[in-house]
């Protein structure tokens, strides 16, 4: 077992334990809808997983979200009756964080202290380091169910906390024009929002993050 296996296979098991230790007792379903927004101009059907998939696959821009979709798909394909199958049901409103490709990089690179150099090497580096039922969890964990918010309502939201789908807490944080997202990992550098109202209009909406939302404390 070379050095990098070793430590991609013991991140994995860290990873894998302590988030299982801290979901366990969560049900694995969605939220209900907490504020429920009901504004008559976001009447759009378009699902977020459509968004994501537009892209086809792979490529050399680290800041869209080809390692986020497979990360989807993979989970879908592997549990079809998933809660993350709510990204592929555009009439039910949700919110989601979206870790660009860079931010899954800079994830993988903490976990092993090496940066894959594509993206495929990424979502590989990835799964070696979380089973399915992770990443599902860790999805989630990206998802805030029930409402649309899009940036003018995120950007009145200092200090609100949301509950996402695996049932944890984010706690939205802003300075001046910077909107951050306290996750669950005190010691990590929190995700800040670097894009915003992907796929307004439609009852599901997403703003982009630089880094993953850890759902515990690695």
């Amino acid at each position: 077992m070379n050095q990098l296996h070793r430590v991609t296979h013991g991140a994995r098991l860290g990873l894998v334990g302590m988030i299982t230790a801290t979901l366990a007792a969560t049900a694995m379903t969605i939220a209900p809808a907490q504020a429920a927004d009901r504004s008559h101009h976001m009447v759009g059907h378009r699902s977020l997983a459509a968004v994501l998939a537009a892209d086809k696959g792979f490529d050399h821009n680290w800041n869209d979200f080809d390692v986020l979709d497979k990360a989807v798909t993979t989970v879908l394909k592997a549990k079809p009756h998933s809660p993350v199958k709510v990204l592929t049901q555009g009439r039910t409103r949700l919110t989601a964080f979206l870790p660009t490709d860079r931010a899954f990089r800079r994830l993988v690179r903490d976990l092993t202290g090496r940066a894959p150099r594509t993206e495929r090497g990424t979502f590989r580096a990835v799964t070696r380091a979380a089973d399915v039922d992770t990443i599902e969890a860790i999805l989630l964990y990206h998802v805030v169910p029930g409402v649309t918010l899009t940036a003018r309502k995120v950007a009145r939201s200092n200090g609100a906390s949301l509950t996402t789908a695996s049932g944890g807490q984010i706690i939205v944080r802003i300075h001046r024009t910077t909107v951050r997202l306290v996750d669950r990992d005190p010691d990590a550098v929190n995700p800040q929002v670097v894009a915003v109202d992907i796929n307004k209009g439609n009852k599901q909406i997403a703003h982009a993050i630089n880094r993953v939302l850890r759902p515990i404390d690695l």
